[in-house]
């Protein structure tokens, strides 16, 4: 899993923070989970291509959340898109965004595909045999979902020494990797584990942003890989979080502890605040595995103990 983020600020853009906005690649897929106002010039900032963009992801009906979707759509349009383009979020998004095309008499010559929202119970929205996604209930002042993304697990690994020595012709090798145990050209039946190897661990993200403190979500979210959680406000101003339905960085790092995650990375930052690094050290008085998002920041996601940032 890699992922990068395009903006990771709350409220209005500025032009050194961005609003909400990142990109998943896992498995052969490109996810766009939220598209605040300037998402498509990250993109190109970052060199993402926009053709493998077919799904995108919005958690609720805030501008710093979806400003830039009509926009990206629009643009798509420009370059010619012809493959359906895949929206979930709130019910309302589609009248949101149809009723600015309407007007500005620009529908799109691709499809676009809404998947509107409005349960309060985790739901699957996208699965196939290599990835699912299904949403995150949250708590914020109006319907938002965070989204839980989960690798399968893939093909076990072949080990080719032992495949051989066990006289396994190659023509099986594939049944193999599938789990099977396998006839060798004796005719004696060889278990699988023997001749290969465990699959890699599959990993997980969760992406929650924006949401009060709601300690009933760690159960969903439960050992994943990496949580991406907001932490709009510092201890400092918690009154803040409790009017605005928001989280400070220590409630995060809560959160994280509580649903035992391997890493945990804060953003949705309030623009009053400079230091950045503040919001690790208050959530590190919780929880020690903190990553700080930034525009343009990548991580490279692996396993429990080991979330690369770069």
């Amino acid at each position: 899993m890699k992922l990068t983020i395009l903006g990771c600020h709350s409220a209005t853009p500025r032009w050194d923070a961005n609003p909400t906005a990142q990109v998943l690649e896992v498995r052969g897929h490109l996810f766009l989970i939220d598209c605040g106002e300037g998402t498509q010039v990250q993109l190109r900032k970052f060199k993402v291509k926009f053709a493998r963009i077919k799904h995108i992801f919005i958690s609720h009906l805030h501008g710093d959340h979806f400003f830039g979707l009509v926009g990206l759509i629009s643009t798509f349009r420009l370059l010619g898109r012809d493959a359906d383009l895949h929206i979930y979020g709130p019910k309302g998004i589609k009248e949101a965004v149809t009723l600015q095309l309407k007007l500005g008499k620009s529908w799109t010559n691709y499809s676009l595909l809404f998947h509107e929202l409005d349960s309060d119970e985790p739901t699957l929205l996208f699965e196939d045999e290599k990835i699912s996604v299904t949403t995150i209930p949250l708590k914020h002042r109006i319907y938002c979902n965070g989204f839980l993304f989960r690798e399968k697990l893939g093909e076990r690994g072949l080990n080719l020494e032992a495949a051989v020595k066990a006289h396994i012709d190659q023509s099986y090798f594939s049944k193999a990797k599938q789990g099977f145990d396998i006839e060798n050209m004796e005719g004696v039946l060889i278990p699988n584990a023997q001749i290969t190897f465990d699959p890699d661990p599959a990993k997980s993200y969760a992406y929650c942003s924006d949401t009060a403190y709601f300690p009933e979500l760690t159960t969903q979210i439960k050992n994943v890989t990496a949580l991406y959680h907001e932490s709009t406000f510092l201890d400092e101003h918690h009154h803040l979080a409790l009017k605005t339905g928001h989280s400070t960085a220590s409630e995060a790092a809560s959160i994280a502890k509580q649903a035992e995650v391997g890493t945990l990375i804060l953003g949705h930052y309030s623009g009053r605040y400079g230091e950045l690094e503040n919001f690790r050290r208050e959530a590190q008085t919780i929880f020690h595995n903190v990553e700080l998002a930034e525009d343009g920041k990548h991580f490279i996601i692996e396993d429990r103990a080991n979330t690369d940032p770069s």
